[in-house]
């Protein structure tokens, strides 16, 4: 598995420990020792941690990717050459399972930097003449996350800034991880599937809807929202990457991505409901989000 220090990948890999999993997880930093995981010290540009991680492995797991980078070269690197990486070493360590974790960006290739890669990406895994299932999850949330926290401090003071109007899918972090082990196990129905996952809200939510959600899990009963125009937006990706560099979280690429008016999952994408479903009501999820966040004194 890559990505298992990662926020999807660190849940995925707590659920395929509880379902009786022994994981090889590739990792970067030292980790602490841990039952039912083996730690693979390396990185998606080596080869031979790679080769390690595949070799004796019932199926290859590759979750991890990069999403906020300076270069268009950078995201290459990161996300499709890192995933004909791990697909090389996968074949050659005999592995046929391969699960990959993209993006609903990967649908707009033209849209981001960041979507041209992922969609790369994907390229690269249908080519590979593996047993492969892609799963592009929308917006993803739930303890650990930090990508969405701005947003519940937002929504904490009454208050919330938000992209231009929109619609856009969620999905509990917890749900996705299950999902994402039952792929794992299943050598049928999903070879050779991409799926869009979500909630169970079938045309997603406004923009306006999930922050009020949002609201009502930190206990605020009205939350006022201002849309953000697209132009400003963009305006203050190129701000920040003037004053931050290459630490810029709002880059003119990730700008252009947010400003994407249609983020939701495509009706009839979802797996079939017999290998998976949602379990958690997205109210009850942001609730248990919010919980965590405060027990870490995040929020």
């Amino acid at each position: 598995m890559t990505g298992a220090t990662g926020f999807v990948g660190g849940a995925t890999m707590r659920q395929a420990i509880a379902a009786g999993w022994h994981v090889r997880a590739l990792t970067r930093r030292p980790q602490p020792a841990r039952d039912g995981v083996t730690w693979i010290a390396g990185a998606l540009d080596d080869t031979g941690s790679l080769a390690e991680m595949a070799t004796g492995s019932d199926v290859v797991m590759h979750i991890a990717g990069v999403v906020n980078v300076p270069t268009r070269a950078a995201f290459e690197v990161g996300n499709a050459w890192a995933t004909a990486n791990v697909i090389d070493a996968a074949r050659t360590a005999g592995v046929t399972r391969f699960v990959h974790v993209s993006s609903l960006a990967a649908r707009e290739p033209g849209l981001s930097d960041y979507g041209w890669s992922k969609e790369r990406a994907e390229a690269a895994v249908t080519a590979s003449g593996l047993d492969w299932t892609i799963v592009r999850p929308p917006a993803v949330f739930g303890p650990g996350d930090s990508e969405m926290l701005d947003l519940f401090r937002m929504a904490r003071r009454g208050i919330a800034l938000l992209p231009p109007r929109g619609r856009m899918s969620a999905i509990y972090v917890e749900d996705l991880a299950r999902l994402l082990v039952a792929l794992a196990a299943d050598r049928s129905v999903s070879i050779g599937a991409i799926y869009e996952p979500d909630d169970g809200r079938p045309t997603g939510w406004s923009h306006r809807s999930f922050a009020r959600a949002i609201g009502r899990a930190v206990g605020r009963s009205h939350v006022s929202t201002l849309a953000v125009p697209g132009a400003v937006l963009k305006a203050g990706g190129r701000i920040d990457r003037l004053v931050r560099r290459g630490r810029a979280k709002l880059t003119p690429d990730r700008a252009r991505y947010i400003a994407h008016p249609y983020w939701v999952a495509t009706a009839g994408a979802q797996p079939p409901a017999d290998l998976w479903h949602p379990e958690h009501g997205t109210d009850d999820a942001l609730a248990e989000t919010v919980r965590w966040y405060r027990s870490k004194g995040w929020l």
